[in-house]
């Protein structure tokens, strides 16, 4: 066997593939409908909004940071966009498409601002941003709700990239999928291939060293909030066209969501540790377990307590993982 497969087999990434694998085969057992093509083409549209955020905050854990206010963000970036089609009618889905982005940029750099300027931790930071946003939006629109999108709008949430017919229906794999793989490779590249990649690590790794060698930190944090708020952009485009409604409370309070599902794909909490490939497991595997509640017919209460044991468990592996590895490397120094 190659050593690269090796290397594979010891990657939290092939755990969370192995759970993933037992679980969907269970809930299968369970409802033969688990596994239909039309159910899997559902999951993996359902979640692209999940799956996109979770990109976004997988870079700012990997650079030691953290990013709650990133659903307020989504939330004011989407609100302005419906505003804006519904109040000039705009019947043109590409410039739909690019009015929230500018917006969630603006908002993640402020976040950026004030954490190199203030000093203070980034979760005390984006509590508060998400605070202002999410309360200023309210204050300013009352919590209105908004429908009635022109006919462009309506009728790329029916996109499909491609068809596939069953003996039941016709079904196939939705716009918003390809938007979250497209991301998820731009995410992979810049990460693997970027030499703003390597800096991010590098930061998230050792702060006070990275600063030693000349990085220049306040550029590097600029980057990764405005990555976070330019992803949170197209996810409030995505989740707009999901719904085909504009609910102001619809979207802040999904935060420990997608903490939970990229800390279980691997993301180390402390910084300096994350994958794309980790992340994209963790949400499927953070779908389907909450697939698997619903199909359980649990209360919703019981769906907060899994992801707070998700976060625990996960947390807690990574740290025992990333204590192994500092054991191993202290033998080889030994010897």
């Amino acid at each position: 066997m190659k050593i690269s497969n090796l290397k594979f087999l010891n990657r939290q990434e092939f755990y969370i593939l192995l759970v993933l694998i037992i679980l969907s085969l269970i809930l299968a057992l369970v409802n033969p409908t688990f596994l239909t093509l039309d159910n899997i083409f559902d999951l993996l549209r359902n979640n692209a909004f999940l799956g996109i955020l979770a990109l976004g905050e997988l870079v700012v854990l990997i650079s030691g940071g953290i990013d709650v206010s990133f659903t307020a963000i989504t939330t004011v970036a989407q609100y302005i966009m419906g505003l804006i089609i519904t109040s000039y009618y705009v019947n043109n889905i590409f410039l739909t498409f690019l009015i929230p982005i500018p917006i969630g940029v603006i908002l993640g750099l402020i976040n950026a601002v004030l954490i190199y300027i203030t000093k203070v931790h980034p979760v005390i930071i984006t509590i508060a941003t998400l605070n202002i946003f999410y309360g200023l939006l309210i204050f300013f629109t009352g919590g209105k709700w908004m429908y009635s999108f022109p006919p462009s709008f309506t009728d790329f949430a029916y996109v499909k990239v491609f068809q596939i017919a069953t003996p039941y229906s016709v079904t196939g794999l939705s716009i918003f999928t390809l938007f979250w793989i497209i991301l998820a490779i731009f995410t992979w590249f810049i990460l693997k291939y970027l030499p703003i990649g390597r800096k991010i690590y590098a930061i998230g790794g050792n702060l006070e060293a990275a600063r030693r060698v000349g990085f220049n930190i306040f550029r590097i944090q600029l980057f990764v909030y405005g990555y976070m708020g330019f992803l949170s952009g197209i996810a409030a485009f995505v989740h707009a066209q999901l719904g085909q409604i504009i609910q102001p409370n619809a979207i802040v309070g999904q935060e420990l969501d997608v903490i939970a599902a990229v800390i279980l794909g691997g993301a180390s909490i402390s910084g300096g540790v994350g994958s794309v490939l980790g992340t994209i497991l963790g949400v499927l595997l953070f779908a389907v377990i909450k697939n698997g509640l619903i199909l359980m017919k649990l209360p919703s209460y019981w769906h907060q307590v899994v992801v707070g044991l998700i976060i625990a468990i996960a947390a807690s592996f990574a740290t025992y993982q990333s204590k192994l590895r500092g054991k191993r490397m202290v033998k080889i120094d030994v010897e």
